[in-house]
């Protein structure tokens, strides 16, 4: 009896630059499946009847991505912890008439930094730029974690404070030191993982962060990934390890991928064939 294809796809405005149906596309032939994965362009206005026609057309998934990861969050009936938290979802199933919504951002950062760059995050100190979904969107699996101290700072400090107000109930539980300091005062401690969950190496605009936050022995990560942005060259000016977002976008979608088909796919060599390419 011949396997029914199953349907899947990346929705988002923009969309052509996704890189999920090649990294999906990779995992299904390493493991022998057989999917259809697209990137659809969903109006801004348009996302909820977007997912609606897709489930009409029988589609088992899909992926969210900017700017529909809170309205994703809000159509789904049923949540996981990591998006209840974050209250967004980057991941969807279909099942049984129900829409499942999942976060894996957080899981793809930590499986990124502890599996492919070999920085474990227990008893670390960190430092998180940015107070967007990107960064409420990773801070409990890095409370997971058990960092010794985990701080947030961004240049509209009040949000940070908000975040740090929403999370620290999770980071007492984890026994995590969760703290919020101004950016002008983050030079004058040291950091062992700086990671900048903005937006400021999209839009080719300056940090606001001082060099001297970067320290040899610190890793300095940038979610942005396909470019060196202005705090990667900064970073490795001052002599600290630096790596983009591409192993945590191939991770989540790893995660995304054993949601939807309960296997797990091997991540190194799509992450290197991505670098390559």
């Amino acid at each position: 009896m011949t396997e029914l294809k199953k349907n899947f796809a990346v929705i988002g405005n923009p969309i052509h630059h996704s890189l999920s149906p090649q990294i999906h596309r990779a995992f299904a032939k390493e493991t022998g499946l057989h999917i259809e994965y697209e990137a659809i362009l969903s109006p801004l206005d348009e996302f909820k009847n977007t997912i609606h026609q897709l489930i009409a057309q029988k589609l088992s998934g899909a992926n969210v991505t900017l700017p529909f990861k809170k309205e994703a969050y809000e159509l789904a009936s049923q949540h996981s912890n990591h998006a209840k938290i974050a209250e967004a979802a980057n991941t969807l199933e279909f099942k049984d008439d129900q829409i499942i919504g999942h976060n894996t951002d957080g899981i793809g950062l930590v499986r990124d930094l502890e599996q492919n760059l070999n920085i474990y995050l227990k008893s670390k100190k960190i430092l998180l730029i940015g107070a967007g979904g990107a960064a409420e969107g990773v801070i409990y699996s890095m409370l997971e974690k058990k960092p010794s101290e985990l701080i947030l700072t961004n240049r509209t400090i009040e949000k940070s404070n908000v975040i740090q107000n929403k999370m620290d109930v999770h980071a007492k539980s984890f026994d995590v030191n969760l703290n919020v300091i101004e950016i002008a005062k983050c030079p004058h401690q040291y950091f062992d993982v700086i990671i900048n969950a903005t937006s400021a190496g999209l839009n080719n605009t300056e940090l606001g962060i001082d060099h001297k936050v970067f320290h040899e022995g610190s890793l300095a990560y940038e979610m942005v990934y396909g470019k060196e942005t202005s705090y990667i060259r900064e970073a490795k000016s001052q002599g600290s390890k630096t790596s983009d977002g591409l192993g945590m976008l191939v991770e989540q979608a790893a995660e995304a991928f054993f949601i939807w088909h309960h296997i797990k796919p091997q991540t190194k060599s799509v992450i290197e064939s991505l670098k390559a390419f």
